[in-house]
């Protein structure tokens, strides 16, 4: 009977037993650590103390994850722990917020490994330290919400279990509009601002500093998929390349695998630049003791200030002097150092943290069974001792979203007993009962100002963008941790005017000296444009020199600009010069030589007119029409004065005289052959006697060929003048840096009809004399009115492809030395002989009658 009595009242005791048994003396992972009592009680959940094997090599697959060998405190995590305790006695001293009632906390540390998470939340909600199903040892809910870790893993694993209960679950870790897109976890609020600027903020630091080959370390997992799209987005929207991509996996809040050797290779790239992404943004710092032999000389931008890592491990790397830095702005709140800097375990006993902080770092002895100091320590030893890379007395980024989240909840539960106090006045129903679901719409409505002038919201439709700090880590001398505020981001800016950098604050990693360089391929420089590589990025390619009459006054062109056509590229092709204006003038060297050749022949046809006219009595200047010679010499001297109108400055006179001037004089001297060979043919074959056709020579019938012919030409002058009349024009291209002046002929028929016609009568004068060439006679000139045509046509055939294979002035020359030629091969060929014969051979200018009379008195002379 004793016994059964025995065995009941063990039974109705079970379950303070099992709490006690449950109960651990000191350091565990999942009870708390840390409680603070008040009316309302709010939970929290920080990775501060991390386990470590003892052994140097991980065993990831068979590391148990319930027995760990070791525990140390991280020192920048308990920041977190201090401005949780700073808010709620800031809030607990104002009686405007919670009147009559006080604020408390209970903070569990945070399991690096996600399979624990869950067991610490079990352990927050039932009181017990081991979980047991069915079993708590909490008589009544104080909870009010949870602050539950920085990753967006974290989140997710709190928010299956505490979205059962509609636990308010605040995340002060980084934004992640994913988790919110999705909406899958309605209970969890984002107490950090939008990081959308991060994206833009990034990209332009990249194009300030021209830094367009990049790389980017990031987690592997949703939030760095997202960070990679977002931030690929406006890279690539601003030509910006992305070298490679290396993912860190993350076995927790922050216990991660080490990169690999073939990583550690990617990141030695060309690309001086490397983004870094992730909560404890400086995973830079994976790197390990075994990857030192890498000097790695690179510029690291990450997104967030470095938190929970070892300082040794990146001063003894010496990689994060120089590194790059965007935070969240925010104001300084100056009481919070004040409160860190009296922080002491002597003041806060109950805080274990803090003991075990002390012990690590001023090795005070601890008493394990308690996790409590002995008295006897360093004297005056405080956290502000602690150099800056071990602990900041600044509040940073993680430690403000918490100081905000205490103060959003403290406000959403003054606001739900207003609330409570306007619905039922008169109820005497006890108010201090908790519901935490009932905080929701307070909560998603609550919009308050800080102490230091923030807006505080965690609706997210309802958050506006922030601006961002960008800092720059001194680490040189090595130990120095320093980090200094160098420029800043602000979205609401205007465009061109977000980004501000005071570039001589800046300390660039060390190997560099100047602001360092991060392309795939060197800037084209100008004068020459980008050729994109196949198969490469666009950041990628080679510079190629651009095109003639082409240039590019910038660099890093993809098409160069031609010059307009009255400018031209100089020698560098960066830019386009003025041309100069020039035509073929009397002082070019070329005009001047077809000058003194024109007024040559000019002269000399004027001699030939000269002898002419006084031995006009002579038979060999009576012998073919003499006054077809005048009119043949007269239209010659024309001829030769004929290029001259090409010469000098075009004007719309000269260009319709040029051609249609040398057109009428050329078919007036050639019907003027034509009519002498008809002359010749006539004379010998119509002068027979018995021929009816005599009359023909008698009336001069040759001598009407000259006005029909010249009356063809007029009217093909007339057609041509009447269609397409030639003008003047300007040759942008002939010769480099000038612009020639000169007159186009306007219509191309109208010249080669002018030229055809000139050739068929040349052609026909040619068959004419040539077939009278035999005729007996001591004058006949049809051998020589045969040989100045063959030669006519030959200077003008051999001018018609010379012509087209030229442009600009010498094809002007080439035309005026054609019409010198082909007049100076009928001079030439026709009177050159007659004036010889006139002046230094009177004895052959005699008709052959008379030749005989003088022969045989010379024979005779007494007859």
């Amino acid at each position: 009977m004793l016994f059964s009595w025995l065995f009941i009242s063990l039974f109705l005791q079970m379950r303070t037993l099992i709490c006690l048994i449950a109960t651990p003396s000191c350091l565990t992972e999942s009870g708390y650590l840390l409680h603070q009592d008040g009316a309302v009680v709010i939970g929290a959940f920080f990775p501060v103390l991390k386990s470590v094997p003892v052994s140097e090599i991980i065993d990831w697959k068979t590391l148990s994850f319930d027995t760990h060998n070791s525990l140390w405190i991280n020192a920048q995590m308990y920041q977190l722990v201090l401005a949780m305790i700073f808010a709620i006695n800031e809030i607990n001293v104002k009686s405007h917020i919670l009147p009559n009632t006080s604020l408390g906390l209970e903070i569990y540390n945070l399991p690096h490994f996600e399979r624990n998470i869950l067991r610490s939340a079990l352990s927050w909600l039932t009181g017990l330290s081991k979980f047991i199903p069915n079993y708590t040892c909490r008589k009544d809910s104080k909870s009010a919400a949870a602050l539950t870790g920085i990753s967006r893993k974290t989140s997710e694993t709190f928010g299956t279990l505490l979205d059962i209960y509609k636990f308010p679950q605040l995340n002060f870790g980084p934004c992640d509009p994913v988790q919110i897109g999705r909406n899958q976890f309605p209970s969890v609020y984002q107490v950090a601002p939008k990081d959308t600027p991060l994206f833009c903020g990034i990209t332009s630091l990249m194009l300030h500093f021209n830094w367009t080959w990049v790389g980017l370390l990031i987690t592997d997992d949703n939030r760095g998929s997202q960070f990679l799209s977002e931030l690929r987005k406006e890279l690539d929207k601003n030509k910006i390349c992305i070298a490679f991509v290396e993912t860190v996996i993350f076995l927790g809040e922050s216990l991660h695998c080490p990169l690999t050797h073939n990583q550690m290779q990617t990141l030695e790239s060309s690309a001086n630049v490397i983004i870094v992404y992730g909560h404890f943004a400086f995973q830079l710092i994976v790197i390990q003791s075994k990857h030192r032999k890498y000097e790695m000389k690179k510029i690291w931008v990450i997104t967030s200030k470095w938190v929970g890592q070892k300082i040794e491990q990146y001063t003894m790397l010496e990689l994060a002097h120089g590194t790059l830095t965007f935070s969240p702005h925010h104001g300084e709140i100056s009481d919070f150092t004040n409160f860190m800097q009296e922080v002491t375990p002597i003041k806060y006993p109950e805080d274990i943290f803090l003991h075990i902080l002390w012990n690590q770092y001023f090795s005070c002895p601890l008493l394990h069974s308690e996790c409590k100091i002995f008295e006897n320590c360093i004297p005056n030893a405080s956290l502000e001792l602690l150099p800056g890379g071990v602990f900041e007395l600044v509040m940073t980024e993680e430690s403000y979203n918490v100081y905000n989240a205490v103060y959003a909840v403290a406000h959403s539960l003054h606001e739900k007993a207003l609330h409570q106090v306007e619905i039922q006045p008169q109820d005497n129903k006890d108010r201090t009962i908790l519901f935490p679901w009932q905080l929701h719409p307070f909560l998603k409505n609550i919009q308050l100002i800080n102490s230091v002038g923030d807006c505080v919201i965690l609706d997210w439709k309802k958050k506006t963008d922030t601006e961002y700090d960008i800092s720059n880590i001194w680490n040189f001398p090595t130990g120095l941790s320093l980090l200094v505020k160098v420029g800043t981001f602000a979205p609401s800016a205007p465009k061109g005017q977000q980004l501000s950098i005071s570039e001589h604050k800046i300390n660039w990693p060390i190997g560099f000296t100047e602001i360092p360089k991060s392309v795939c391929s060197e800037s084209c420089s100008p004068g020459h444009r980008k050729v994109i590589l196949e198969s490469k990025p666009a950041c990628c390619f080679d510079c190629t020199p651009c095109p003639d009459k082409e240039i590019s006054n910038e660099t890093d062109v993809g098409q160069c600009v031609k010059c307009p056509e009255s400018h031209y590229a100089n020698t560098e092709k960066s830019h386009c010069l003025k041309k100069t204006m020039t035509f073929l003038d009397y002082n070019d060297s070329l005009g001047t030589g077809l000058t003194l050749m024109s007024l040559g022949f000019f002269v000399v046809t004027g001699l030939v007119i000269g002898v002419f006219i006084i031995h006009r009595n002579t038979p060999i200047v009576k012998a073919n029409n003499r006054s077809l010679s005048y009119i043949l010499l007269i239209t010659l001297t024309l001829c030769f004065l004929c290029p001259l109108l090409f010469i000098g400055l075009p004007n719309t006179a000269t260009c319709i005289l040029q051609q249609n001037l040398f057109g009428l004089l050329f078919t007036v001297a050639l019907s003027t052959v034509l009519a002498k060979t008809i002359t010749v043919v006539m004379a010998f074959k119509i002068t027979a006697p018995g021929r009816k056709t005599r009359w023909l020579l008698i009336l001069r019938a040759p001598q009407f060929i000259i006005p029909l012919c010249a009356l063809m030409q007029i009217l093909f002058s007339g057609i041509w003048l009447g269609t397409s009349p030639p003008f003047v024009d300007m040759d942008a291209h002939s010769e480099h840096g000038h612009i020639i002046i000169l007159c186009n002929k306007g219509s191309a028929i109208g010249f080669y009809c002018t030229l055809a016609y000139l050739g068929v009568m040349a052609f026909g004068s040619y068959l004419l004399a040539f077939m009278s060439r035999n005729l007996p006679d001591t004058f006949n000139e049809s051998k020589a009115l045969a040989f100045s045509m063959l030669m006519f046509c030959s200077v003008w055939v051999t001018f018609l492809p010379v012509y087209h294979s030229t442009t600009g002035k010498v094809r002007v020359a080439m035309e005026m030395f054609s019409i010198l030629a082909s007049s100076a091969s009928i001079l030439t060929l026709i009177f050159v002989p007659k004036c010889y014969i006139v002046l230094f051979r009177p004895e052959r200018n005699i008709l052959p009658l008379n030749r005989e009379k003088r022969q045989h008195r010379s024979k005779n002379p007494e007859t």
